[in-house]
């Protein structure tokens, strides 16, 4: 199976991209998982500028969405939301319907519980309205995982809730 992990970081390589990275190593000998973790280099979303055409690096990105079997989308919370930069990927692709039928298992990495609720919502918000197949919420806190430089490993509770997602976002 062929899985697309999006980092909703406005960060580049943030905890959201290691803790992918770390769902990518845990799942490699079973399935193909490309992470994604540029987002913030999007132009900024405008009508007027997709009148105009779809840059070349959100085309190749739309195209990733529509290659993929399954979704991950792994996003911190900022001020009680998405961060700006994943909300733009989502406008680009709002009108072409990418995600249209696309299963999906958002992610909330955050620091520690209950933060991430409100991201969750809006993320839910946003790709129930594209038509996006919700396998499940998963809130992740970093007080659950081991971080040692940069490297992300799951305990085995953590990875045994981390299967259980990924067995109903392949089935």
């Amino acid at each position: 199976m062929k899985i697309l992990g999006i980092s909703g970081s406005a960060s580049q390589k943030s905890s959201n991209y290691y803790m992918l990275k770390a769902i990518q190593k845990s799942i490699a000998d079973k399935h193909q998982m490309q992470v994604y973790d540029d987002i913030h280099a999007f132009e900024l979303f405008t009508p007027e500028k997709l009148k105009k055409g779809v840059p070349e690096e959100i085309q190749n990105f739309k195209e990733s969405i529509l290659e993929a079997d399954a979704i991950i989308i792994s996003t911190p919370e900022y001020t009680h939301n998405i961060p700006a930069v994943l909300k733009n990927m989502i406008e680009w692709c709002t009108h072409s319907g990418e995600f249209s039928d696309k299963r999906i298992l958002p992610i909330t990495f955050t620091p520690n519980e209950p933060r991430g609720e409100f991201a969750m919502q809006s993320l839910l918000n946003s790709l129930q309205t594209m038509k996006a197949k919700i396998v499940m919420e998963f809130p992740l806190y970093k007080t659950d995982v081991i971080i040692e430089n940069q490297e992300i490993k799951f305990p085995n509770e953590i990875q045994d809730m981390i299967d259980e997602a990924l067995f109903l976002l392949m089935n």
